[in-house]
C-alpha cells in the first residue's frame, strides 16, 4: 500500500470479534490469568498493552522497520536506547541537537560512566577521526534543531558500523511520511511522538523503531524493566493522531514553503535556514534522501532585541518550545528549548542568539505571511523602545 492508505489501513484490534473501527482504549492496569499456570498475551500494561500493541506495530510499518515501542516522552525513548551502552562506553554525537538531549547527555549519562564527544557529522572525514575503540554509538538528527543541516545518513551509517558502533536518528522533524532513516542504515529511529506523529499538542509521546531482532529484544527488555511505556489512552490519542499525518504534513509543508520564499525575498530578514529552498545549503543531499523538507524553518534578524521582539509581536503564531502541531509555532531556541545546554556545549555550538524558529501550521498561508509581515514592522521601533540584552 502508498503511505497515505497504510495511515488508515490497518487491524484496529486484532482478536477483537466485535471489528472496531477505531482501537479500543484497554484501561486497565492488569489482566485476568485464566490459571497460574497459563499465562495468557498481556498481564501487566507496562509490559503489553493492546492499544499500545496496535500502535507500535503501526510505527514500525511506517517506518520500514520490524519492532516499534512506544514511551512515556522522546527523551524517555532516547535514554531507553542509551540503556545499551556500559560503563565506559561513549556515545559520538553530532553538534546541533536538542537541548534536552544534550542535558541527557552530558548531564546524565555521565552518572553511569558512559561518557560523549560532539564533532560536526556533516564533516564526514572530521567525523571519522573521532571514533575510538570506545564509540559504541552515533546520535544525529537530519535535519538537525534548531539549524536544519542536513547530515548524510547512509555515510554516517556506514562509518558507524565500520567502527562497530550503532547509528540511531531522532527522525522527529520529518516523521515516517518524509524520511525513513532505517532504509539508509540506521539501527534506531527516535520519534518525540509528541510532534508530527501526534500533531495536535494533547500528549506527550516517544518512540524507538528498529529492524533488527536482537535489539529489538533489547528494547523490549528496557522499557519493561524500567517501566517508561505510554499509557493507553495517550497511545489511542497517537493513533488517532497518525491517521492524518499526510494531510497535515502536506499542508503544513507547503505553507512553509510559502513562507521561507516570503521570508528569502524580505530585506528585514537577513538569513533564512530551510532545506528546501533551492540552492540552500544541504537542498540536494534532502532531496536524496527525504520526500520533502517539512515545516520547520528558521530565520536570523541580525539582532537579538528584535528577534525577541519578533516573537513578541505575532499573533497567528503561539510561543512555545514545541513544534509538529498543526498550530503555527515559534520560539527562540537560545531562550527556550535549547537554553538547557550545558555551557561548554553551548559554547562550542555557537547558536546564534537571533535565531527564530518557526513551526508552520494548518492556517491559511496567507494569514501567516500577514501576520509576520506586520510583527517585523513593529519589531525595530520596539526593539529601540525597550532594553533588550
Amino acid at each position: 500500500m502508498k503511505f497515505a492508505s497504510k495511515l488508515v489501513h490497518y487491524d484496529p484490534a486484532p482478536g477483537d470479534p466485535f471489528r472496531p473501527m477505531s482501537t479500543p482504549i484497554y484501561q486497565t492496569a492488569t489482566f485476568e490469568q485464566q490459571n497460574v499456570d497459563s499465562r495468557g498475551e498481556y498481564d501487566y500494561s507496562r509490559s503489553g498493552n493492546p492499544t499500545r500493541h496496535v500502535l507500535e506495530e503501526q510505527l514500525a510499518s511506517l517506518e520500514n522497520g520490524t519492532r516499534g515501542f512506544c514511551f512515556s516522552s522522546g527523551m524517555a525513548a532516547i535514554a531507553n536506547v542509551a540503556r545499551l551502552l556500559r560503563t565506559g562506553d561513549e556515545i559520538l554525537a553530532d553538534t546541533d541537537l536538542y537541548g534536552g538531549t544534550c542535558r541527557l547527555f552530558s548531564r546524565v549519562l555521565d552518572r553511569s560512566g558512559i561518557s560523549v564527544r560532539y564533532a560536526d557529522a556533516g564533516d564526514l572525514q572530521s567525523f571519522a577521526a573521532m571514533f575510538t575503540p570506545r564509540t559504541k554509538l552515533v546520535f544525529i538528527e537530519s535535519p538537525t534543531n534548531p539549524l536544519l543541516r542536513i547530515i548524510d545518513i547512509a555515510a554516517v551509517a556506514d562509518l558507524a558500523h565500520r567502527n562497530g558502533a550503532w547509528l540511531c536518528v531522532d527522525n522527529s522533524l520529518m516523521s515516517p511520511y518524509l524520511q525513513t532513516p532505517l532504509d539508509f542504515g540506521a539501527d534506531f529511529v527516535i520519534h518525540s511522538a509528541t510532534k508530527f506523529l501526534g500533531g495536535h499538542s494533547d500528549l506527550t509521546g516517544g518512540a524507538v523503531v528498529v529492524k533488527d531482532a536482537s535489539l529489538a529484544k533489547q528494547i523490549r527488555f528496557l522499557l519493561n524493566a524500567e517501566g517508561s511505556a505510554l499509557g493507553p489512552f495517550d497511545c489511542f490519542l497517537l493513533l488517532r493522531g497518525l491517521k492524518t499525518l499526510k494531510l497535515r504534513i502536506d499542508t503544513q509543508q507547503r505553507n512553509a514553503a510559502a513562507i521561507a520564499q516570503f521570508l528569502q525575498n524580505d530585506p528585514r530578514i537577513k538569513q533564512v535556514l530551510y532545506p528546501g529552498l533551492d540552492g540552500s545549503a544541504g537542498n540536494q543531499l534532502q532531496r536524496a534522501q527525504a520526500r520533502g523538507a517539512g515545516s520547520v524553518l528558521c530565520v536570523t534578524t541580525d539582532s537579538v532585541a528584535v528577534s525577541k521582539a519578533l516573537v513578541d509581536a505575532v499573533r497567528m503564531f503561539h510561543i512555545c518550545v514545541s513544534f509538529g502541531s498543526v498550530h503555527s509555532t515559534i520560539s527562540l531556541p537560545g531562550r527556550m528549548s535549547h537554553a538547557s545546554l550545558p555551557p561548554e556545549i553551548a559554547a562550542a555550538r555557537a547558536l546564534p542568539p537571533d535565531l527564530v524558529r518557526i513551526s508552520v501550521g494548518i492556517e491559511d498561508a496567507d494569514d501567516l505571511i500577514e501576520d509576520l509581515s506586520e510583527a517585523l514592522s513593529k519589531a525595530r521601533p520596539a526593539a529601540r523602545s525597550a532594553d533588550i540584552p
